[in-house]
C-alpha cells in the first residue's frame, strides 16, 4: 500500500505519511535516520548497537522508488531505500 500523500518538513523534522486509509503518520527525522534500512545501519543494528543520530538532522531530499522512498539526510546518509511497509510499520 503507497501513501496518498507525502510532506516533508525541515523546520519540524518530520516527515508525514497519509495513507489510503485515511491515516496520517508523522516521522521524526532523527528517528528515521537511527531505523535506516540499508545494510549496514541494519548489520550494526544486528549487532546490538545503536546509531548515533544528531537531534538536528534533516531529511533533505526524497526520492520515490516504486516499492518505497529513498531518504537523503543532513549528515550525507543516503544508501537506505524505505519500503511503504516498512514505513508503515514505524512509530
Amino acid at each position: 500500500m503507497n501513501p496518498v500523500a507525502i510532506g516533508n518538513s525541515r523546520s519540524k523534522q518530520q516527515l508525514r505519511l497519509n495513507w489510503p486509509d485515511g491515516r496520517e503518520q508523522l516521522l521524526d527525522h532523527a528517528e528515521l535516520r537511527r531505523q535506516c534500512p540499508c545494510s549496514q545501519c541494519r548489520a550494526f543494528r544486528l549487532q546490538g548497537l545503536t546509531v548515533k543520530v544528531d537531534e538536528r538532522i534533516r531529511v533533505i531530499e526524497l526520492n520515490q522508488q516504486g516499492y518505497g522512498l529513498q531518504l537523503i539526510f543532513s549528515d550525507g546518509h543516503e544508501r537506505g531505500i524505505y519500503p511503504w511497509p516498512y514505513l508503515s510499520g514505524l512509530t
